[in-house]
């Protein structure tokens, strides 16, 4: 179920603070993503707030899902696995691993803000979205998220 934002953000604002002391994501960034990736629901398919794909090094569960990639400059649908969680932290969780165990997303750990780190999550191929990481910024602006970072 769709939440409002501001539910949502009281709900997951904590567990990202916690992930960003020990992961150093800022947490303005955690919950920027896992809003964007999830539709503000923190009951997405699989428990899955960061639309993680589940490639062939996964050995958890997984879930197939719609998607959209843009193939070409063309926004394209898709299926797609995914990881799948028991619980959302579980997604949090993974999601501070998977950016800290993969070499291509080092870049994102030289900056030193949310909006620095967004702009080298989409450097890196987060997303293939062209405009990711001005989404990412749009919310960490309009729900004044850079304040978690402090």
């Amino acid at each position: 179920m769709t939440m409002l934002p501001k539910d949502f953000i009281a709900q997951i604002a904590g567990p990202a603070k916690e992930i960003a002391a020990t992961s150093k994501i800022p947490a303005s960034i955690i919950v920027a993503q896992a809003a964007l990736e999830s539709g503000w629901k923190l009951d997405a398919p699989g428990n899955n707030l960061f639309g993680i794909k589940a490639d062939k090094s996964w050995k958890g569960p997984i879930v197939m899902e719609h998607t959209h990639e843009v193939i070409n400059g063309v926004r394209t649908p898709t299926m797609a696995q995914f990881r799948a969680y028991k619980t959302w932290m579980g997604s949090l969780e993974d999601h501070a691993k998977f950016l800290l165990q993969n070499p291509r997303y080092k870049p994102c750990f030289e900056t030193i803000n949310g909006a620095g780190f967004a702009k080298q999550l989409q450097a890196c191929g987060y997303s293939t979205s062209p405009t990711y990481s001005e989404l990412l910024i749009e919310i960490m602006n309009e729900h004044n998220l850079l304040a978690l970072d402090m």
